[in-house]
């Protein structure tokens, strides 16, 4: 058997954690190349060391040193900084994870992008911030994009075989988060240990909190806009408590076809390692009759405006998305930092979008990454007259 050489940016987060879980299971597969951390040098050590990693990139300069002490005596290759994420991410692999969370995976995204392998995408706010400018380097440099999100995963599944000219909508799920039954003033009394406890998923602090405020699933409504090209008009949210049905297509015959699986990501991880085939998991069968009931509601946007925000944001289109991708990550660091209410997120970002006239529609990654700054600037100062 071939191995099949991989990369995980993100390597010591949930996405990247899994993955190597699954490649334990199957380790007679896989070849690891470089696995990338933030600052967790110990977890990001640890797992060089036990998958034999060819190089170990921690994105903290400061850490450097760290790293080569932990790393001691492996043979293993240790880096540091922003330009070193990119040069691990521009290694040629069979496959790349693309893990990282937030804007800071642009860069080594598109590097990735631009050795013209194939990757999985776990990293939303990149096709966010960025949606034509990867897609056209996709394009340039005939790379494959692998949706890693479980709802963008389920869609990509329930397009198999079909063509996207007769699909009718997309149909987005979402779990409703922890709050789901608040109403506004309940929301704005909400502690950051009660938005760290989804009921679903186990997940990063960050996306956790995205999913308590719905700014998740507005984030991968427009990445699903530039994933599969329908019409924004024809991509909806529903809200399924038991996330079960991970998402569903609509084709022009009234055939839905829906993806069902545990909540759990290594079900969506697995199926970008095997493709265009399948692998074994972990995962025990669905016990339905034992699940009993599946239901759906309307989101409420009233109490939970970010799909609207976000809807709107890409309807407007130029650097609306990148804007609003870092006003939220702001409002977010804010709030778990309790600087800010839990209500003050969406509040935040949206005040954000409606300051002042926004900047030109980005061409490259520099000019996203400057949006960027900007308006994580606009939003860190707002956020200092709460």
């Amino acid at each position: 058997m071939t191995r099949r050489s991989i990369s995980i940016l993100g390597a010591t987060g949930s996405v990247g954690e899994q993955t190597l879980d699954l490649i334990r299971r199957n380790a007679e597969e896989w070849q690891v190349e470089a696995l990338t951390a933030n600052t967790n040098v110990a977890g990001l050590a640890e797992a060089a060391r036990e998958f034999r990693a060819k190089v170990a990139v921690v994105a903290d300069e400061g850490r450097l040193g760290d790293l080569r002490d932990a790393l001691a005596g492996s043979g293993i290759e240790a880096a540091a900084g922003r330009a070193a994420l990119c040069e691990a991410a521009a290694r040629p692999v069979d496959l790349t994870v693309a893990a990282i969370v937030g804007c800071a995976g642009l860069g080594p995204v598109m590097a990735a992008i631009e050795q013209g392998g194939t990757i999985a995408l776990a990293n939303k706010e990149a096709l966010v911030s960025a949606g034509e400018i990867l897609k056209a380097a996709v394009g340039r440099h005939g790379a494959t994009l692998l949706p890693t999100d479980s709802e963008h995963n389920a869609i990509f599944q329930c397009l198999a075989g079909n063509r996207i000219e007769d699909v009718r909508r997309v149909i987005l799920t979402a779990s409703g988060g922890p709050f789901r039954t608040f109403g506004a003033d309940r929301l704005a009394n909400v502690t950051r240990e009660q938005a760290l406890k989804h009921p679903n998923w186990a997940m990063g602090a960050k996306i956790t909190i995205d999913s308590a405020t719905m700014f998740n699933k507005g984030l991968e409504l427009i990445e699903a806009h530039h994933l599969f090209p329908v019409g924004l008009e024809n991509i909806e949210i529903v809200v399924h408590p038991q996330s079960i049905i991970h998402s569903m297509v609509e084709y022009r015959d009234g055939s839905i076809l829906a993806q069902l699986g545990p909540s759990d990501m290594r079900v969506p991880i697995a199926s970008c390692l095997a493709w265009p085939q399948r692998m074994d998991t972990p995962m025990a069968p669905l016990d339905l009759p034992a699940i009993g009931q599946l239901t759906f509601e309307a989101p409420n946007e009233t109490v939970f405006p970010a799909t609207r925000i976000c809807r709107e944001a890409i309807a407007e289109g130029g650097a609306a998305p990148a804007v609003l991708n870092a006003a939220n990550e702001i409002a977010v660091e804010a709030f778990l930092a309790r600087k800010i209410a839990f209500s003050t997120i969406a509040v935040s970002v949206e005040r954000v979008l409606n300051q002042g006239e926004l900047p030109d529609a980005p061409r490259t990654l520099e000019e996203v990454l400057r949006v960027d700054e900007d308006a994580r600037n606009r939003a860190t100062r707002m956020l200092e007259l709460v």
